[in-house]
C-alpha cells in the first residue's frame, strides 16, 4: 500500500468535497432561507467521510490491478 498516494488522494477528495458542499449549502440557504450562511459542520463531515472512503477504494483498486 502506497501511503503517499493515499494521502494525496485523501487531500484532493477532501478539498473538492469541502468546496462543493460549502457552495451548495451556501446557495441553498441563500435561495430558500434568504441567509448567506454556510453549514460548515456538514461540509467537513462529508469531506472527511468521502475523503477516507474514496481514497481506500482507489487504493484497493490499484492493489487489485497490480496483482
Amino acid at each position: 500500500m502506497d501511503y503517499k498516494k493515499m494521502l494525496i488522494g485523501f487531500i484532493t477528495v477532501f478539498a473538492i468535497t469541502l468546496l462543493v458542499t460549502a457552495g451548495i449549502s451556501f446557495l441553498w440557504n441563500w435561495a430558500f432561507h434568504g441567509l448567506a450562511l454556510i453549514d460548515w459542520e456538514t461540509s467537513f463531515r462529508f469531506a472527511i467521510i468521502l475523503g477516507i472512503v474514496l481514497s481506500i477504494i482507489e487504493s484497493r483498486r490499484r492493489m487489485k490491478s497490480e496483482n
